[in-house]
């Protein structure tokens, strides 16, 4: 039964599918959660959010974003089960934080946690003919961080995060290799830019403002989940970028508009299958030219997302949103839709997600669930 565990670690950590294995090379990362949306209303955008409008979740995809969020504090929580038409025990917790601070509240101060729980599997040998139980394995992967952002200008503001990992996938088996396995640990740093135009004269008179953001996530050490230094996995590095537009039809309609491409910074697997051995920042900047077959191939390492939401009056807003990566990266194509609640200081919100791809997601046909509270004034960013 070990291997049933290494396959459902392989499950969670990427889409498994059957095609020519010299075609298919995904980027392959140690805590593989920390690429999971982790919130629902980003999950009923098209799993995006690095220039979408600030909310309280905007921690996981550009911290930047609070100093122009619609209250200068807020909290938020979210859960999103995972594999659910395998199995109830594997899901992911999130909760989020921040607050503005400061006299002319240009600076914001924002933490979150992460908490995938990978549930109990029970871990047997084949003794001769007999097969006994030796354990159960919990595997769980958490991360906890904190960050700072400064306005630079009334348009534009920066932010960096600092980020504490741990990944517990093997809960001490040994590896084929027979190194004997760990809990691995790291940290991390997040670097974003976030920037929202003034209000100007758009289609039909109606006003409007442009949206924009970068985030640079998880530059930090490689995780070792082994005695075996050449065994280190190198932390999911991701660059991504996006741009938006606000529609803003009247005082109480407006509609928003995002797309969003994002990129993996770790070395791309080489035609033997290995994984170049290289120093973070230098598999952060090679990353960009050392796919087989060049140019090409390099594309197909993007994703993209594109997005689009409906608000009315700060109060209701149903999203849309369609997230597309190649088949040869991992094959997840699919649509969202997702609605948002809000009565007086308290949000509800929650997506769906449908499969394009002709391989299985481990989010398809699932609800996920996040509440927020604004706990601070409102803000000129409330329209």
């Amino acid at each position: 039964m070990k291997n049933y565990f290494f396959i459902l670690i392989s499950l969670v950590s990427l889409q498994l599918f059957s095609q020519n294995n010299d075609e298919i090379r995904p980027v392959l990362t140690g805590a593989p959660f920390l690429r999971i949306a982790p919130d629902a209303r980003s999950g009923g955008l098209g799993d995006q959010g690095v220039a979408t409008t600030g909310d309280a979740f905007s921690q996981y995809w550009n911290a930047a974003k609070y100093n122009f969020a619609s209250s200068t504090s807020g909290l938020g929580i979210s859960y999103t089960p995972y594999l659910s038409k395998l199995t109830n025990d594997v899901f992911l917790l999130n909760a989020a934080f921040f607050t503005q601070v400061g006299d002319e509240e240009r600076s914001t101060i924002g933490a979150s946690i992460y908490y995938f729980n990978i549930g109990e599997i029970q871990l047997n040998n084949i003794v001769g003919t007999q097969i006994v139980e030796t354990g159960i394995a919990k595997p769980n992967e958490f991360a906890i961080d904190v960050s700072y952002g400064l306005k630079l200008s009334d348009y534009y503001s920066m932010a960096v995060t600092g980020r504490f990992i741990r990944s517990d996938l093997y809960n001490n088996i040994s590896d084929s290799n027979n190194s004997q396995t760990k809990a691995a640990s790291s940290f991390a740093v997040d670097l974003a830019g976030y920037y929202q135009g003034e209000e100007h004269t758009s289609f039909g008179y109606m006003d409007g403002r442009v949206r924009a953001g970068f985030q640079v996530s998880n530059i930090g050490p490689k995780l070792d989940y082994s005695d075996n230094e050449e065994n280190a996995s190198y932390l999911p590095t991701n660059l991504r970028l996006g741009v938006g537009y606000d529609l803003l039809l009247d005082d109480e309609n407006k509609i928003g508009v995002t797309f969003e491409t994002s990129k993996l910074l770790v070395p791309t697997p080489q035609e033997d299958g290995t994984i170049p051995n290289k120093s973070v920042i230098d598999g952060m900047f090679s990353s960009f030219g050392d796919a087989p077959g060049g140019g090409s191939e390099e594309l197909k390492e993007f994703t993209y997302s594109l997005s689009a939401e409906y608000a009315f009056n700060n109060t209701f807003a149903f999203r849309t949103g369609y997230f597309h990566e190649n088949r040869l990266k991992g094959a997840r194509q699919f649509l969202t839709l997702g609605l948002g609640l809000k009565y007086n200081s308290l949000g509800f919100d929650a997506s769906y997600l449908i499969t394009t791809s002709q391989i299985n997601n481990a989010l398809d046909n699932t609800l996920r669930f996040g509440i927020t509270w604004d706990i601070g004034e409102e803000t000129d960013y409330t329209r």
